[in-house]
């Protein structure tokens, strides 16, 4: 009985941390811009993949990737193009072509939009 506590319920300070900070005007301004940054960045990194994938001259709408929102985003790719990116460039999506937007960074939105743009001219 005193263990059940300690694995089956969330640990409180995640909750004191947050309360602290939501009840606090500046620090909730604070974290409200950062907030705003990080959406922000997921924003550019969408435009800046469509943007390669059209600049390499892709024939296929990317359209899709800046219509939709948030971290991750459905690219399209069939699983064999998923594997071939996995095998051939080590690019990881899941196999219904899922990609994290979070994880593209300025420094790898080129590679990546290379490796999708060679599976996918086939």
């Amino acid at each position: 009985i005193l263990v059940r506590p300690m694995y089956s319920n969330p640990p409180v300070h995640g909750a004191r941390i947050a309360g602290e900070v939501l009840s606090d005007s500046g620090l909730r301004q604070m974290w409200l811009g950062e907030v705003k940054d990080m959406a922000d960045r997921i924003i550019r990194m969408r435009a800046a993949l469509r943007g390669e994938l059209e600049e390499l001259g892709s024939k296929k709408s990317w359209n899709h990737i800046t219509d939709q929102i948030g971290m991750f985003c459905y690219t399209g790719l069939t699983p064999a193009q998923v594997d071939r990116l996995a095998s051939e460039f080590h690019v990881y999506l899941t196999r219904d072509g899922r990609v994290s937007i979070a994880g593209i960074t300025t420094g790898n939105v080129k590679y990546l939009a290379e490796s999708i743009h060679k599976v996918t001219k086939d």
